[in-house]
């Protein structure tokens, strides 16, 4: 059971409700000063600015805009999570998921150091994910179910699909999404499974399991 991976879905779930008194929908209500904005970071940690915006960096990966995309990430989580959660071991995976989503601002920082825009979500880190299943388990077939048009299924490649949404993060971004926070965290979850010695030294057959995957409109 990928006892981790379903915490962290949790604790998104149980944040996002609590951050919105319980509702499904509207603004952040508890936690919107808790957002990770570039300007600010790049403040504390160039120009004596407050050192409380470093922390954003972990806080602001445990929120989400609306609930469409808390829904989009657990779905990704959910698929991809267990598989690399069983290759790398629960402690492990916890501390790289925290690294792969602090990874990710910091590339968004990276490229817009001084954007005034709040940035926050689990996508990044759930980049990382993504980035390392890339690498442990390009061979797996995902099963896509294409909602309402639930009898309409098919099956592709992970490499396939993982690799067409690096490249459309990289090729294709989208005005109010931090792509360059969903590359970089893909590009740290590729490095992470580099540096522990690969697929060979990390997959143990008998521990993994299908993937199933959802497109959602």
């Amino acid at each position: 059971m990928a006892v981790v991976t379903w915490t962290l879905i949790g604790i998104n779930v149980a944040i996002y409700l609590w951050d919105r008194n319980g509702a499904l929908f509207g603004p952040s209500v508890a936690f919107a000063d808790l957002a990770m904005r570039p300007s600010e970071v790049t403040r504390a940690l160039f120009d004596r600015g407050d050192p409380v915006e470093i922390g954003k960096l972990f806080t602001a990966m445990f929120l989400h805009g609306n609930l469409a995309h808390l829904i989009g990430n657990v779905l990704f989580l959910a698929t991809f999570g267990p598989n690399v959660e069983a290759a790398l071991g629960g402690f492990r995976y916890t501390l790289f998921y925290l690294f792969w989503g602090v990874a990710a601002f910091v590339s968004q920082i990276f490229v817009e150091p001084y954007s005034p825009i709040s940035v926050l979500g689990a996508s990044g880190a759930i980049g990382g994910v993504l980035g390392a299943y890339f690498l442990l388990f390009p061979g797996n077939k995902v099963r896509f179910i294409v909602p309402p048009l639930i009898w309409i299924q098919f099956d592709v490649s992970a490499w396939v699909l993982l690799g067409m949404w690096f490249l459309v993060q990289v090729l294709f971004p989208q005005d109010g999404v931090a792509t360059w926070a969903h590359a970089g965290g893909f590009m740290a979850g590729m490095a992470s499974v580099l540096l522990l010695g690969g697929r060979r030294t990390l997959v143990r057959p008998g521990l993994f399991k299908r993937a199933e995957g959802f497109d959602h409109a």
